[in-house]
């Protein structure tokens, strides 16, 4: 197991396999981007002695591109891991509890797919009982949509309570009120470094080249305005008004032990989804509601890869930018306590949770959702993702 000289770091999941970027700052300073180790955040332009790393985002290292990555981490890895690097790094080190952290990357584009197999025949059962669970197209391609750049947010920021439109009963008029049926989506999200010009597509063999790394992404969604307006276009202001990520940003290097075969798919994928690497993640997730464990989401069950999402996203010449922020979509294994949403969960609320502050079928105002996640590290270690939060606000008045 590859070891760091800071105390705990390893034991903790923040050790030499994992080293994920971040943005923090200081009472009084700026912010600035580390590198966190243990209970501890490596000040990165003080500690390299590069002024890039003193920018309030992740986006212009992660413009550098691929082989700047790379080189970074091994420099940083040798700093925690080799005495002869403690004396360099030491200094640099910030307490956890000096600092406050901020959102990793500024978000240039935002899209959310829907990749998960048993999710979305769950969703089919619930929405279109009695019909085909999957629509013809789900098999063929990775579905998504475009949400709201602006309303993704760090982990934390309080999330109000959404207003819309409600399906009216017996054909009636829509009433418009606040969300009765607020959902959690349980997601790992991929933050593209490496941009693209218009026209250009990216093959699935190109993934690594581009994307940075990952994030745990909360993309809370409001059942019944979605049911509403979703057909027949799909998701608009169920989904747009907030979608929370975790602090940092894990590198796809740090995950290179958690890579496994994806999923059998069939049909077989078009060619330009077709696999050429193995880019499905074995990274196990936590869902806790108030404190309580409510699911344990297994990412390796999902269906479609993040490549051949990349893959698709691209595939009619859509451009990339530094900054872009692709999502899963929920993901949901097989089993009763695998799934990833109450929609899932409670099935549409007629079978709800049994907490110890009561029964849920969705979420009540002043509820706390908290989304972790860890993986097995190269080293043979634990890469821990971090965690992301957000806690229920009443609809604005």
């Amino acid at each position: 197991m590859s070891t760091t000289w800071v105390p705990g770091a390893d034991a903790a999941g923040y050790g030499a396999d994992n080293l994920p970027y971040g943005v923090f700052s200081r009472a009084g300073s700026p912010p600035r981007v580390g590198v966190r180790v243990g209970d501890r955040v490596l000040d990165l332009a003080g500690a390299l002695g590069d002024p890039e790393f003193s920018a309030p985002s992740l986006n212009p290292f992660m413009a550098r591109g691929s082989t700047a990555w790379r080189a970074t981490r091994a420099k940083v890895s040798g700093m925690l891991t080799a005495p002869g690097g403690r004396a360099g790094a030491e200094p640099h080190l910030v307490p956890l509890a000096e600092v406050e952290l901020k959102a990793p990357f500024e978000v240039a584009d935002y899209v959310d797919f829907y990749c998960s197999l048993d999710h979305a025949e769950n969703v089919g059962r619930i929405f279109r009982p009695g019909g085909a669970p999957l629509s013809p197209n789900w098999r063929h391609q990775p579905i998504g949509y475009h949400g709201r750049a602006g309303t993704v947010v760090p982990s934390g920021t309080g999330i109000v309570r959404p207003v819309g439109h409600q399906p009216p009963a017996d054909g009636g008029v829509p009433a418009i009120g606040p969300s009765r049926r607020l959902d959690i989506e349980a997601e790992l999200g991929f933050v593209v470094g490496t941009p693209t010009s218009l026209g250009r597509t990216v093959p699935t063999g190109d993934f690594a080249e581009h994307v940075f790394g990952v994030v745990l992404v909360n993309d809370w969604s409001a059942r019944d305005i979605q049911r509403w307006e979703s057909a027949p276009l799909g998701p608009f202001l169920g989904k747009s008004f907030a979608t929370s990520v975790s602090p940092w940003v894990v590198p796809l290097d740090a995950l290179g032990a958690a890579r496994v075969a994806g999923r059998d798919q069939d049909p077989p994928p078009a060619p330009h989804l077709r696999r050429v690497a193995d880019w499905g993640l074995d990274i196990a997730m936590t869902v806790r509601l108030n404190g309580e464990v409510v699911s344990r989401p297994p990412y390796a069950a999902m269906y479609w890869t993040p490549d051949q999402m990349l893959a698709h996203l691209t595939s009619n010449g859509a451009s990339l930018r530094t900054g872009d922020l692709y999502a899963s979509g929920t993901v949901s294994g097989p089993g009763r306590d695998e799934r990833g949403s109450l929609l899932e969960l409670t099935w549409d609320a007629t079978e709800p949770l049994r907490l110890a502050d009561g029964e849920r079928g969705f979420l009540e105002d002043g509820d706390t959702v908290a989304i972790s996640a860890t993986a097995r590290g190269m080293g043979g270690g634990t890469v821990a993702l971090g965690e992301v939060t957000g806690t229920v606000r009443p609809a604005l008045s």
